[in-house]
């Protein structure tokens, strides 16, 4: 079988599944499958699949239409131009999220605090972007953490170039009188209230329900970092919090009752509100 045939059959094969980017999808697989990229796939790369190869082909097939993500049956994902590994301790990355980033990067911070860092996109492109930044992050998940930890020594040279804290949010940073105030806190907590995430596509829903998971109103540990994060901010100190356009309104609220001003919304790429932030003091 061709290269060309491959992908052709395997597009088909999916989107008869229902899947939403079949195209898209193949091309990753068997550029992974092949050890080449999606560019090399059509252009100069294999030109031909092996009858192994294509016992493989349709082994990735089946595991994509039984829900599985792309992102965890190729173990990487490409976030702002960098490629995180991730597996299923981690949320995937998500295109989504580069608006916290650049928004995080248009503050010129000096120590930035990154809460619920998962696979460490955002806290190991913000220090990627800006070397000289003093970068912590946090998660309660060993697993996930590990899996930071992996990304920033591949991407950064070194895991020891982010200060990383295991532990629930701010309680997995070292004691309040020798811990650093930070200039901006960052976060893409868990937001989803937990009954809505049963109805959720299946692809999702094999992500790890911690990371998920918001609470009744999807809104519990947003409520936590607002009503800590001041403990942990310097004076003029920004905070910034990724969250789904409808829970815009009620944040703003609680930003404003804890003495946060100047708050912002900020749309993703399909020009919705993803982020908001609030400068404290």
């Amino acid at each position: 079988m061709t290269v060309r045939e491959a992908i052709s059959h395997g597009s088909s094969v999916l989107k008869n599944a229902g899947i939403e980017s079949p195209s898209l999808d193949v091309s990753l697989l068997l550029a992974y499958l092949l050890n080449t990229t999606r560019t090399e796939l059509i252009g100069t790369g294999p030109q031909s699949i092996s009858t192994q190869e294509h016992k493989t082909f349709q082994e990735l097939l089946e595991r994509r239409i039984n829900g599985e993500c792309v992102a965890y049956i190729i173990g990487k994902k490409e976030f702002f131009g960098l490629e995180f590994l991730v597996n299923p301790s981690v949320l995937v990355p998500r295109p989504d999220t580069e608006i916290l980033v650049s928004v995080s990067i248009e503050k010129k911070s000096t120590r930035i605090l990154d809460l619920c860092t998962g696979s460490g996109a955002v806290a190991i492109t913000l220090k990627h972007e800006m070397p000289n930044l003093e970068v912590h992050a946090t998660d309660i998940s060993a697993e996930a953490l590990e899996t930071a930890k992996t990304n920033a020594k591949r991407l950064l040279a070194s895991e020891t170039f982010i200060h990383f804290h295991h532990g629930d949010l701010f309680n997995a940073l070292p004691t309040a009188d020798c811990c650093p105030l930070f200039d901006l806190i960052v976060s893409n907590p868990p937001y989803i209230p937990t009954e809505e995430i049963k109805t959720l596509s299946p692809e999702v829903q094999k992500e790890p329900f911690i990371a998920l998971d918001g609470g009744h109103s999807g809104l519990e540990l947003i409520k936590k970092i607002i009503e800590k994060a001041p403990t942990f901010i310097l004076p003029k100190g920004a905070l910034l919090l990724e969250a789904a356009p409808s829970q815009m309104k009620k944040i703003t609220l609680l930003l404003e009752k804890r003495g946060f001003k100047d708050i912002q919304l900020y749309k993703d790429l399909s020009g919705q509100d993803r982020v908001i932030g609030g400068v404290f003091g």
